[in-house]
């Protein structure tokens, strides 16, 4: 887990605030290791993890005097980066967002390819299962999606994250008995 010193960095956001732009250059020389490999772990394209950092710190640098308590910078950073990402990943996939055709496949039941009526049930399954995701807290989304869409392994999406396996583990067993309760 990165160690940041989160009194100084609110000290950094309250001058980028207040349009001191060496700020907001240390701040990003302080994270964007962080959120490079956090992108690189998600969209796992080196290029596209480049993208995904610029845009995540055009939008922080655009909506940096939103933020209300500095000290949680980081934190807000990375709900940037992953949105940005996840973003990335729902214009590549454009027909569920994160769920690609791959994973829309369904069994190979000659039933259901032939049935247009299931087809169409399936893919509202689909959409209730997206719309179920959507409305996760934030870092129990984020396991879902790096897990399940991703296909990362615990240890990625801890080290992604940098949190301990433990913590993924028990972010996909929460988000699973709310997805089941759904």
């Amino acid at each position: 887990m990165a160690d940041y010193d989160h009194l100084y960095i609110a000290s950094l956001v309250r001058r980028a605030q207040a349009g001191n732009s060496e700020a907001f250059s240390e701040l990003y020389m302080l994270t964007y290791k962080q959120v490079y490999n956090y992108a690189l772990r998600y969209l796992k394209d080196e290029h596209l993890a480049q993208d995904a950092v610029q845009d995540t710190y055009i939008t922080a640098f655009k909506n940096l005097k939103g933020i209300k308590d500095p000290s949680l910078f980081v934190a807000w950073l990375n709900q940037i980066n992953f949105h940005t990402c996840f973003d990335m990943c729902k214009k590549a996939n454009s027909s569920y967002g994160f769920i690609d055709s791959e994973h829309l496949e369904l069994t190979r039941d000659d039933n259901i390819e032939h049935n247009p009526e299931d087809m169409y049930e399936k893919q509202d399954e689909i959409a209730k299962l997206h719309e179920a995701i959507e409305s996760l807290p934030f870092h129990e989304k984020q396991v879902i999606v790096m897990r399940y869409y991703n296909e990362m392994k615990l240890e990625e999406i801890a080290k992604a994250l940098s949190i301990s396996r433990s913590t993924v583990k028990r972010y996909l067993q929460n988000a699973k008995d709310k997805l089941s309760n759904l």
